[in-house]
């Protein structure tokens, strides 16, 4: 499903005044590696390693050299996954580490859920709430949460409704950067049983990032250990 080949990248700090000088400071290093279609592939290691960089490069959110193909197709620097659309969704989402930041808290969950196939333009409004429940059920809740709002729900629950969204557009890939890292052990480990549940869903393939090593362990199907910003390890579950 992913592969990545001979993948660098760097940032470059802003230049301040008319004689400030710009700094780049690599982060990735000739970094490859293979993501075979619906397995749990963990990526671990130390903060500060690259691992959010990369993801964000799979994403084509930031510049890199190298190459990376999505099913089959080639990707170029900086081009966000938009090619082999399904219900108009792009075929890569991503899971933030902090799903109270990732959720506007003015808006009814249900609005949460029906805002990307509104963007994309998906069916009619009795087909976008369908599909809404559908999901609520997919990821543990009742599609009585539709009606609740952000405050109203427990950090696993705000992490469920954003692993929802990025699952509502049917997406190929699901990125989960540090997904149970702000969580307690009791919701961590629920999402972790979540993340289970879904590799069952034929076609999807998980990238999951964190440095705890007692998660990816458990999860994961093959590691890779950064440092650095290379690979260093590689390991079979």
């Amino acid at each position: 499903m992913i592969e990545i080949r001979g993948l660098s990248s760097a940032y470059v700090s802003r230049s301040f005044g008319p004689f400030g000088k710009r700094e780049v400071k690599p982060v990735l290093h000739d970094v490859g590696l293979e993501i075979a279609a619906g397995e749990i592939f963990g990526l671990s290691g130390e903060s500060g390693c690259g691992k959010t960089t990369l993801a964000r490069c799979i994403l084509g959110l930031i510049d890199y050299k190298g190459e990376i193909v999505i099913g089959g197709e080639r990707l170029q620097s900086r081009q966000r996954l938009r090619s082999r659309r399904r219900l108009g969704g792009a075929p890569a989402q991503m899971v933030f580490q902090d799903p109270g930041a990732s959720l506007n808290p003015v808006k009814k969950i249900g609005w949460l859920l029906e805002e990307p196939l509104v963007i994309h333009r998906y069916g009619t409004a009795r087909q976008r709430s369908r599909k809404v429940d559908e999901t609520l059920v997919r990821i543990g809740l009742n599609p009585s949460y539709k009606t609740r709002r952000v405050h109203e729900l427990s950090g696993g629950q705000k992490q469920r409704i954003c692993i929802g969204r990025a699952l509502i557009l049917d997406s190929e890939i699901l990125i989960a950067d540090e997904a149970v890292s702000s969580l307690d052990v009791s919701a961590g480990a629920q999402i972790l049983n979540l993340f289970r549940e879904l590799r069952q869903s034929p076609g999807l393939t998980v990238l999951f990032i964190s440095h705890n090593t007692d998660a990816v362990e458990y999860l994961c199907d093959r590691v890779v250990v950064m440092r650095d910003g290379s690979i260093i390890e590689s390991l079979a579950q």
